[in-house]
């Protein structure tokens, strides 16, 4: 067989499968945490919790939890929990910080519904409700850390 042919046969491969995989390179998840690196102590400050999809086809911000902790990530306490938003949500929460030389403990998990991908987290992968979801595992879960200093 002549090398051109295969040469054409290659290039015309690469170029169906670079078609083929364009509608998953343009499923677009974000989560993110927006919060300040520190704060003083006693302060009050707000902090974001932002999830949105541009998947399309009917997939929307399923779940979006978002806690904190003040004593090192033991004990956690909600700040938000919500249920079916649509394909964008921004929830800003004002949380109070602790005693000087502490740090604030953030995080938030996502689950995307309703699209063609089924329940999936914001790298695309399914949610494994019993596994990463239950225990917070990084994804679905983003975490932030917050340093309380004196002033």
């Amino acid at each position: 067989m002549p090398q051109t042919s295969i040469t054409a046969r290659c290039w015309t491969l690469g170029a169906l499968f670079i078609l083929m995989t364009l509608p998953a390179l343009a499923e677009v998840r974000n989560v993110r945490i927006d919060a300040p690196a520190s704060t003083v102590a006693g302060r009050a400050m707000e902090v974001s919790f932002i999830a949105n999809t541009e998947a399309g086809q009917g997939e929307r911000v399923g779940f979006l939890h978002a806690e904190l902790s003040s004593d090192g990530g033991k004990t956690w306490t909600p700040l938000c929990y919500l249920e079916d938003v649509g394909a964008e949500i921004i929830r800003v929460c004002t949380v109070k910080a602790g005693s000087a030389g502490t740090t604030l403990r953030l995080r938030v998990r996502v689950a995307f519904r309703g699209g063609l991908a089924g329940d999936v987290d914001y790298s695309g992968a399914a949610i494994r409700w019993k596994d990463t979801w239950e225990n917070w595992s990084q994804p679905p879960a983003m975490f932030a850390v917050v340093a309380v200093r004196k002033d």
